[in-house]
């Protein structure tokens, strides 16, 4: 598909570019070929001249001083190249697009009203898991309209009135991670002067929140900003995710916090291997090995905190994990974790229950791999790497059930006898 109008390249300032940026002594250019989406740009092919990085901020000057800001300049790693650089890592090309095109589109009053619908209904989707919180303190007529399928009239819905008052810490805790964990994507994206847009809150009932979708709005300078800001919002909410959750271990093993605690399911707790072996450390096996467990609300908030994080951080499309991969290991990498976790969530691998709804997110919301950076050769860094690589165990850890021998062996949750 060929591109006509204002968005492509003009010849001109092609011709113009490179006789005054290219030549022998930073990149000498032996072709080009169509750039960008829908070819609308153009790559210079050639080869490199100097240190890529000091070669990258040079001609970056020299087409500001030629083209002002009318164009963006990128450095890629060179496609179908048949060998690296011989100077060290991949080769690399140069890609042209004009700044109207390469650039993220403002956000538009509608996008504000959905963000904004959407934020009210994942506050109430919060607060639904809070009141289903107290399903077993709740007058029986009120618990038979909620479970049964078949119920059509309802009852004194004043009745779930201090019910709601009850379940609204839970719901603020909830809410409560994923605002945080936008907080961390602003706050590493500021200093950066990376522009962020406005979060698209996700309601789900059974965790509160899928999390939120969060686009770049201006391009990245390179792949350690794309990775350290997409890792901040996990961290942030990650970080407070844990502290609710094991402050709420130790509370509900308080006798003084007797009265705030509420009856769960032991199944619950075989959901996640890694939050499941935490709590059995520190509830024990009495308390674990019984059809319900007696927990404080913040383990709720903590758990549904750290499975939304979780989900969040897996190495797929945009997801917060995905841009961290593309980031660390480059596009390729990203493809062959994508396929991995289509693979393990389509066969219920990870994240049981919910891994079918997410898999469906990702693929109508979050498919895409992000843009590239300008500078999308320059490596993060072996620390970096070797972060990531831990997170995302952490990540398939949360996410992966516990199985019924295990459980059965620790006692979480009652096992099945045979008669």
């Amino acid at each position: 598909m060929e591109l006509i109008g204002p968005e492509k390249v003009d010849p001109a300032d092609v011709k113009l570019i490179k006789e005054k940026l290219f030549g022998y002594t930073t990149f000498w250019v032996i072709g080009q070929e169509p750039f960008g989406d829908l070819g609308e740009g153009v790559l210079f092919l050639g080869n490199l001249r100097g240190n890529r990085e000091e070669v990258f901020s040079k001609l970056q000057r020299q087409l500001r001083e030629v083209a002002g800001t009318k164009y963006n300049l990128f450095m890629v790693e060179e496609p179908n190249s048949e060998g690296p650089d011989p100077r060290g890592g991949p080769r690399v090309s140069f890609g042209l697009l004009r700044k109207e095109v390469s650039e993220p589109r403002p956000t538009t009053l509608w996008q504000y009203v959905i963000a904004v619908i959407l934020f009210v209904l994942t506050a109430g989707s919060c607060l639904e898991l809070g009141v289903a919180s107290q399903l077993p303190r709740l007058p029986p007529e009120l618990v038979q309209y909620f479970t049964n399928p078949e119920a059509t009239e309802p009852p004194d819905l004043q009745l779930l009135v201090p019910y709601v008052e009850s379940a609204l810490p839970l719901a603020y805790g909830v809410l409560g991670v994923q605002l945080f964990h936008e907080v961390g994507h602003f706050l590493a994206a500021l200093p950066k002067k990376v522009k962020l847009g406005i979060p698209y809150f996700i309601p789900n009932i059974t965790l509160g929140s899928f999390g939120a979708i969060t686009q770049f709005k201006s391009v990245l300078p390179d792949r350690t900003t794309k990775m350290d800001v997409s890792v901040a919002g996990p961290l942030a909410g990650g970080a407070l995710s844990f502290a609710m959750f094991g402050v709420g271990l130790l509370l509900s093993t308080n006798p003084e916090a007797t009265g705030d605690l509420i009856q769960v399911p032991s199944l619950l707790f075989q959901g996640s291997l890694l939050l499941g072996l935490v709590s059995r450390a520190v509830l024990g096996y009495n308390a674990m090995h019984a059809t319900t467990v007696l927990i404080h609300p913040l383990v709720i908030a903590g758990w549904c905190g750290l499975t939304t994080t979780a989900f969040n951080m897996l190495p797929v499309g945009c997801l917060d994990g995905g841009r961290a991969i593309q980031a660390a290991f480059g596009k390729n990498a990203l493809i062959g974790f994508g396929l991995t976790t289509y693979t393990m969530l389509g066969l219920g691998v990870l994240g049981g229950p919910l891994s079918l709804p997410w898999g469906l997110y990702i693929l109508i919301c979050q498919r895409s791999p992000e843009k590239p950076c300008l500078n999308d050769v320059s490596e993060v860094g072996s620390w970096r790497r070797t972060a990531l690589t831990i997170a995302v165990c952490l990540v398939v850890l949360t996410l992966l059930p516990l199985w019924d021998n295990l459980a059965e062996e620790l006692g979480i949750g009652l096992g099945t006898t045979s008669l």
